[in-house]
């Protein structure tokens, strides 16, 4: 799994940086196509569900999804051997 956020549907509130524990969103710096500055994944490797979705089969976080007004972020599968960084912390 890996965490998308959908641009044509994001107004840039960046209420999912406020509240993400894992600190994977940023507030962006360019304009996209609609003129909207919104966020952009910093690490998203980081993120539980990203990592550990697939392993457990259940939501293990998702504050960031929850939060979003406009229902602009959310998770997608993965190509098969699509490579990805993972991040252990310790």
């Amino acid at each position: 799994m890996k965490l998308v956020i959908d641009e044509s549907r994001c107004k840039g509130c960046n209420l999912c940086v406020l509240v993400c524990p894992y600190g994977i969103f940023q507030e962006g710096t360019a304009l996209n196509s609609r003129g909207i500055v919104s966020p952009v994944l910093d690490r998203p490797e980081r993120c539980t569900n990203c990592r550990l979705q697939a392993l457990y089969g259940r939501m293990l976080c998702g504050v960031c999804h929850m939060i979003c007004p406009d229902q602009a972020i959310s998770w997608v599968e993965e190509r098969p051997f699509e490579p990805h960084r993972v991040e252990v912390e310790f």
